[in-house]
């Protein structure tokens, strides 16, 4: 296993060759010889070992391949090719193209032959996803080596981008090459990279979210989160309590447990995991309440914070599992139980955030049982939920929990929770958050929201709402700023692909402190969001994160951030992602693309260190 650190970046691209290609996220080490390039014809023998998963993810690879005839769309130039003021502006340097003379004898491709140590590994945390990629200078043959069918499926994700067509129509190979020999060696530096989906507070459809995951592995990322639910809507059909689902928005908005099951194959054929949340005891009212409306404590409250002292929820409605309530329990097993059964991944996310001190107010469980001991608080009431609701959870053979840090970090929150197979999902403070759980022996699952929430810089969602009654913008000195739109603007401003790629989280941890980041998934909350948006919202910036979880965002070599580097490399991703039918949102003019650095800032490549 690789080191944990953002500065353990590899990134060695020989110089070897000019090429044009430069797949995202790059390799730990890519190499390229100057033999010249290697024709690919559309048909190539493949050596692979007996595995039904290894074989169809070949066949989408290579038919990617040969179909879409893919032609880089974003060249790196260098900044030389420009001339700053006052001196005359050069032409920019025309890229090099790999047009064959018709006399000239070329490297052909034959075979491709993958080696797999290990073709039995199940797909769970922690899996070896390392491979190598080897086209030797006059070979025909492409070897790929990995330890696990994980690493060989992003060998192949690798290939889709380093075999292009150079334009020619030429019969012997159709205009495929790979443009010099080459040698790639791989593997993440973190095991977990990911994006979160939130079906709760919008429907997103089956084909939606196959497409989220069909970005996620052309980058390398492996986790889907999926909450599930959450107090708006119920779109999930328990064969348990059959009556959760009439919280649905509509019966065309919920999803069977042949469709959950549907995505869980899709997405690991692809080599991504799927890790489902059902918030709990907060964000808990849409189905929970039609099992049993006793459980459900201040479901009927007015929720808004026009007057905050009274609010009982961050945004409607409220709704939160009443802890102190017996009943509960049984109904949350019985629920877990089901889910269980379906989702295979060995962990599940348990939630635990922004429990509302004021929403237990309408319990009348709740309130006596801190009445009849003064000495209790409300960090005792989510004490009591982590006794008495963990051990249902890891009620399962080799179940390992996830949940967000509020249990530990929040007002209220638990006093003590064990650090043993649990991982800490955090969301608030970036950094210090991070130092505070990994101090205290946490794993931790990066998402701060200042750096990776993908739904913010909307602007709100609630109406009704007088803080966008001012004739002006408002003052960036004074606390409405953002405007402080619940569900949007509280964490703005959205936040570019550069301000993801640019997040050091393990800064000033110490190496025992950064072991225990695993990894960060990008969230993207739905209050705005549902079929129509949701992929314009998530790429091409989680693709920035894919790279920096990957494989860093400095270069080894020069401990410097590799952030400009990155530039023509995700704007042509995204060209990438929209050819293979990802609905990715454009980030700059076209005329930045194809004009490498004439859309900087600085003319100075070194201001991003």
């Amino acid at each position: 296993m690789l080191a944990h650190s953002l500065v353990a970046v590899v990134a060695c691209v020989g110089s070897a060759a000019a090429v044009s290609v430069d797949p995202l996220p790059a390799p730990r080490s890519i190499v390229w010889g100057s033999a010249g390039p290697i024709a690919v014809p559309d048909l190539v023998a493949v050596d692979l070992p007996t595995s039904q998963i290894l074989a169809d993810a070949w066949d989408r690879a290579w038919g990617t391949i040969v179909g879409l005839r893919w032609v880089p769309q974003a060249t790196q130039a260098p900044i030389s090719s420009y001339e700053p003021f006052p001196t005359a502006t050069a032409a920019a340097a025309s890229p090099s193209t790999h047009k064959r003379n018709e006399n000239e004898q070329q490297q052909q491709l034959q075979l491709v032959k993958v080696n797999v140590a290990d073709v039995d590994v199940d797909l769970q945390a922690e899996v070896d996803e390392s491979y190598t990629l080897d086209l030797a200078p006059g070979s025909d043959t492409i070897e790929i080596n990995a330890n696990t069918t994980w690493g060989a499926l992003h060998a192949f994700t690798t290939l889709q981008q380093i075999v292009i067509s150079d334009g020619s129509n030429s019969n012997d190979a159709n205009g495929l090459i790979i443009e010099q020999p080459v040698h790639i060696e791989d593997a993440p530096l973190y095991s977990w990279r990911g994006i979160m989906i939130d079906t709760g507070r919008n429907f997103i459809s089956l084909p939606k979210i196959k497409e989220q995951i069909d970005g996620m592995a052309l980058s390398k990322m492996n986790i889907l989160h999926w909450h599930l639910t959450d107090s708006q809507s119920w779109p999930f059909d328990m064969h348990t309590y059959p009556e959760m689902i009439r919280d649905a928005y509509s019966p065309r908005e919920t999803f069977s447990r042949s469709d959950v099951s549907d995505i869980i194959e899709y997405a690991r054929a692809r080599g991504v995991r799927v890790v489902p949340e059902v918030d709990t005891p907060g964000h808990s009212a849409a189905g929970w309440q039609q099992i049993d409306s006793s459980i459900v404590a201040c479901a009927n409250s007015w929720w808004s914070n026009d007057n905050y002292a009274y609010h009982t929820a961050v945004e409607p409605p409220p709704g939160q599992l009443d802890i102190i309530n017996n009943d509960t329990y049984g109904v949350v097993e019985n629920v877990y139980n089901e889910l269980s059964d379906i989702f295979t991944d060995n962990y599940y996310h348990i939630g635990g955030d922004e429990l509302n001190t004021n929403c237990y107010k309408f319990s009348a469980y709740v309130t006596d049982w801190l009445s009849s001991d003064p000495t209790r608080t409300y960090n005792d009431l989510v004490q009591y939920w982590v006794d008495h609701a963990f051990p249902i959870f890891q009620n399962i053979p080799n179940r390992k929990l996830l949940f967000w840090e509020d249990l530990l970090l929040g007002d209220p929150h638990a006093l003590s929770v064990p650090t043993e197979n649990v991982l800490v999902q955090s969301w608030q403070n970036g950094i210090a958050n991070i130092h505070n759980l990994t101090a205290r022996g946490y794993d931790v699952l990066v998402s701060s929201a200042d750096f990776l929430y993908l739904d913010c810089g909307f602007g709100g969602f609630v109406t009704n709402d007088p803080r966008y009654n001012v004739q002006s913008n408002p003052d960036p000195s004074q606390d409405n700023f953002n405007y402080l739109g619940d569900g949007g603007s509280w964490c703005a401003p959205y936040k570019t692909w550069q301000r993801i790629y640019d997040y050091d989280f393990t800064t000033n941890l110490t190496s025992e402190q950064a072991a225990h980041v695993k990894g960060a998934v990008a969230a993207l909350w739905s209050e705005q969001v549902d079929d129509t948006v949701v992929s314009d919202r998530i790429w091409p910036r989680a693709a920035a994160l894919a790279e920096l979880v990957w494989s860093g965002n400095r270069d080894e070599r020069t401990g410097g951030k590799r952030t400009t580097l990155l530039t023509q490399r995700i704007l042509n991703f995204r060209e990438y992602l929209v050819a293979n039918g990802v609905m990715a949102t454009p980030l700059v003019p076209k005329y930045c693309l194809q004009h490498p650095h004439a859309c900087d800032l600085y003319y100075n490549q070194t201001v991003i260190t």
